[in-house]
């Protein structure tokens, strides 16, 4: 079983602070954020960043579905990681300053794959596919952040 990462980055016009803490707002910016492809999103505890559980579902293709059930916390400044309790999917976000009132924002995404040949299609075909739908929530940010 082999590890597949999906990574994506974007610099935002604006304060890398006011970036993160949309970013960390579970409980308001955060859903507004979301494309298509999440659903049922709800917080269950907290809403503010560390501490906070969320829930979604993930549509990644036609077929693919993810029920999650995120746990976030804030191991390091500017960062959040989202541990999802229904599998071995984390998701971290990292936001820095970069330059005058700009930030860059890397997402990145890890899990364990299937074996096989589904692992092969996988770690093929899924981080391209994630990719895309993270470009869409730092369209979204990024339009958010730079009001």
């Amino acid at each position: 079983m082999a590890q597949v990462e999906a990574t994506t980055e974007r610099v935002i016009a604006a304060d890398a602070e006011a970036v993160f803490d949309a970013l960390a707002d579970y409980s308001g910016t955060r859903a507004k954020l979301l494309p298509e492809h999440f659903s049922e999103y709800a917080v269950r505890e907290g809403g503010d960043g560390e501490g906070t559980l969320v829930h979604w579902k993930l549509q990644a293709t036609s077929k693919r579905v993810r029920d999650c059930l995120l746990e976030v916390t804030e191991p390091t400044d500017g960062e959040l990681v989202e541990k999802d309790r229904n599998s071995s999917m984390v998701t971290t976000w990292r936001v820095t300053p970069a330059g005058e009132g700009k930030s860059r924002v890397v997402v990145t995404t890890v899990w364990d794959g299937a074996g096989g040949i589904g692992g092969f299609f996988e770690k093929t075909f899924a981080p391209k596919g994630l990719g895309r739908i993270y470009d869409l929530v730092l369209d979204k940010l990024a339009t958010e952040t730079q009001k």
